[in-house]
């Protein structure tokens, strides 16, 4: 079963300590009995936050290397988007709640498929709250 779509911001929390919290941490133990549903742009996502750490020194390859095998191994299902529906529907949520794209995506994934979203970033979850989309953590 499906229980949320997962955003990098809690992705990312997974990887770096300092992110972390107790919420994060159980959102990732969720993944044991559920499945998280992600956008195509979500692992090009999280490959630029590791390349960046990286080259900031926040991590070395092979921390970059195992975590992302250890995202690899978890149940998340990747919706690739139709580029009709990036340029109608997505464009248009981004307009109206001033988010970017990339945001939108996954709002409008949570939207569509009725599923809570797991977001650390605030526009986001500003966004969310607007549009009744159930947020997590909570």
């Amino acid at each position: 079963m499906t229980a949320f779509v997962l955003d990098v911001s809690v992705t990312m929390a997974w990887c770096f300590e300092d992110e972390a919290s107790d919420e994060t941490w159980r959102l990732l133990d969720r993944l044991a009995d559920d499945t998280a549903l992600v956008p195509g742009i979500w692992a090009a996502e999280v490959a630029n936050v590791l390349l960046v750490a990286e080259r900031r020194k926040r991590l070395v390859r092979a921390q970059s290397r195992a975590f992302t095998a250890r995202l690899l191994s978890l149940p998340i299902l990747v919706e690739e988007a139709a580029p009709l529906r990036m340029l109608a529907d997505v464009l248009t949520l981004g307009r109206d709640t001033g988010l970017a794209a990339y945001d939108a995506m996954y709002l409008d994934l949570a939207i569509r498929h009725d599923l809570p979203l797991a977001t650390l970033d605030r526009s986001l979850r500003g966004a969310a709250r607007k549009s009744r989309v159930a947020l997590l953590p909570s």
